[in-house]
């Protein structure tokens, strides 16, 4: 039996870096996760006066969390955190307040950049929203991909070796992470 994952590329960009990754890694992944990548494109505006009767693209959006076994968070960098997209996207399935989808989904977070830095303060605005609302953070290995820009060929095909290896050792990690959490 393979673990449900949804993995959730953190940008609206059709060719961004963060879709190609999270393609990659579902590649990558073990027998043991079934990796779902997802966009967050068509999630309305998170506005709290709206949850006596929550639009439909939350609850699809909340019950596709809800029957996963686990959440991977693939987020580029935007002005030192993530996209507003992303953090739209987590407020619309944290809500109701105490009724968080991501309640006990174990979750990996990887952070990217075509610069140097990959993203670091992305993964750790990540790190600070996600306790009180999701299950356990997979804390090693910490992974900020930086110089992503040249990993990838036309086609969106992962074409990077040194990137391959960093994302094998991720996945493989994660897939421990997940099992012992469902274990």
């Amino acid at each position: 039996m393979a673990y449900n994952i949804v993995t959730i590329a953190g940008s609206l960009r059709k060719d961004s870096f963060s879709l190609k990754i999270a393609n990659a890694l579902a590649k990558l992944a073990p027998a043991s996760l079934k990796l779902e990548v997802i966009t967050l494109a068509g999630i309305s505006f998170f506005n709290q006066d709206l949850e006596g009767a929550p639009p439909a693209d939350w609850l699809a959006f909340r019950e596709k969390i809800q029957k996963s076994d686990g959440v991977l968070f693939v987020t580029p960098e935007y002005n030192r955190a993530i996209p507003g997209v992303l953090k739209n996207a987590i407020d619309v399935a944290s809500r109701p307040y105490g009724k968080s989808s991501f309640n006990g989904k174990p979750v990996g977070i990887i952070s990217n950049s075509p610069g140097p830095l990959g993203g670091v303060s992305a993964a750790k605005t990540l790190q600070n929203i996600l306790p009180g609302i999701a299950g356990p953070i997979m804390q090693q290995p910490e992974t900020y991909l930086n110089a992503v820009g040249d990993a990838f060929d036309a086609d969106g095909s992962l074409v990077k070796d040194s990137l391959k290896t960093v994302l094998q050792a991720y996945i493989d990690a994660f897939a421990a992470h997940v099992a012992k959490h469902h274990g």
